[in-house]
């Protein structure tokens, strides 16, 4: 039987870095946020309670206005929570169908909001990854996708590492990739052994 690892992590924490290491040892990763991202998109069911839920502006000639529902949600938790209620199901029936096709001992799912959405019941292990919050907001302003206040309002969404931390099974501080490497390994060695 595959086991199912729950990789979170607040924005900026190195989630993608981990998930692309356990990659390189052959673990087959399913990443929830590009998934729900393409699901947003292509789902009918899915856009047409997008549109009930923010209005026909949720699409712009056809295509997802990921802007505007992101400044949409971003301060408002009841809208996020309404927002998540509608993808996340779905992600997870995709992620179902995904599975029954892998033949690893064990596959990664990257859940950026894991404990927000109460899925944690979900996986057998569940890895968080932290880095100190000055460090997350330095790497997602240089990413180029974000401001430091667009960090900061995503941050103060998403749990406390501290709360991550004592719900998780394992914990990847990721500051000097080499020693992020090195927590990878001995994860990766632990998961085809148990």
């Amino acid at each position: 039987m595959t086991k199912i690892i729950g990789l979170t992590g607040g924005i900026g924490s190195g989630k993608s870095t981990v998930a692309k290491m356990f990659e390189s040892l052959g673990v087959p990763i399913y990443l929830s946020d590009y998934h729900a991202k393409a699901l947003m998109e292509n789902s009918k069911k899915i856009r047409k309670s997008l549109v009930m839920l923010f209005g026909k502006n949720a699409f712009v000639n056809g295509v997802l206005n990921r802007s505007y529902i992101s400044s949409k949600v971003f301060n408002n938790s009841v809208l996020l929570s309404e927002l998540n209620s509608i993808v996340h199901p779905e992600v997870k029936i995709h992620f179902d169908s995904w599975l029954i096709n892998q033949k690893s001992r064990y596959v990664i799912k990257e859940v950026a909001i894991l404990f927000e959405i109460n899925s944690e019941n979900y996986f057998d292990y569940i890895i968080s990854v932290i880095a100190p919050k000055n460090e997350r907001a330095k790497r997602v302003v240089l990413r180029g996708n974000h401001s430091e206040s667009d960090f900061n309002a995503i941050a103060n969404n998403q749990l406390s590492d501290a709360y991550k931390v004592k719900k998780s099974d394992f914990v990847i501080t990721n500051k000097l990739l080499t020693d992020t490497k090195k927590q990878v390994s001995k994860l990766h060695n632990f998961f085809l052994n148990n």
